[in-house]
């Protein structure tokens, strides 16, 4: 029987990372479904959706050996993705002066009407003219289909007069 398993890996990025996960990978049998990883601060992270035969324990201790990478997994995550299904998804784009603070309060209204943050990058420029640093966010989100994007909308703008918000649908 197929189940999923889902690992995340962090180390010191170097070359081959990649390779030495898919070499465990395919020696334990497994199937690379799904993946996402990135390199911030010299390290690199992701996460990797696998379908294993039985219970998929000798391959995550495989993976977990690595002598580079922090590994953890956890067994189907197929049944999460049920419970997912009846959302509608959102691309929301962010722009604003930085402050501290200001991912928590997002976050915060986020989780206060039920919307999950599916993908998040978030990264710091300088204003062409002023030269102030500038907060940026791109975000995929799943929310409920109950839930008034519009009401969402307002209370992110409320966070700062100058944090321009867009969605997507």
């Amino acid at each position: 029987m197929k189940n999923i398993l889902v690992v995340s890996v962090i180390g010191q990025d170097k070359p081959g990372l990649v390779e030495q996960l898919a070499a465990v990978i395919s020696q334990q049998q497994g199937n690379w479904l799904e993946s996402s990883f990135s390199r911030l601060a010299g390290q690199f992270a992701g996460i990797v959706k696998v379908a294993v035969n039985g219970d998929g324990t000798l391959l995550l201790a495989a993976l977990q050996a690595l002598p580079s990478l922090d590994v953890r997994g956890v067994l189907d995550a197929e049944q999460a993705e049920l419970a997912h299904a009846a959302s509608q998804s959102v691309a929301l784009s962010l722009v604003g002066h930085d402050r501290i603070g200001i991912v928590k309060d997002v976050s915060t209204i986020l989780a206060r009407f039920g919307v999950n943050v599916e993908k998040l990058e978030t990264w710091l420029d300088s204003a062409p003219m002023s030269g102030e640093t500038m907060f940026h966010a791109q975000a995929l989100l799943s929310a409920p289909i109950s839930v008034d994007l519009g009401h969402v909308r307002r209370d992110l703008e409320a966070i700062a007069d100058d944090l321009m918000v867009e969605w997507a649908e």
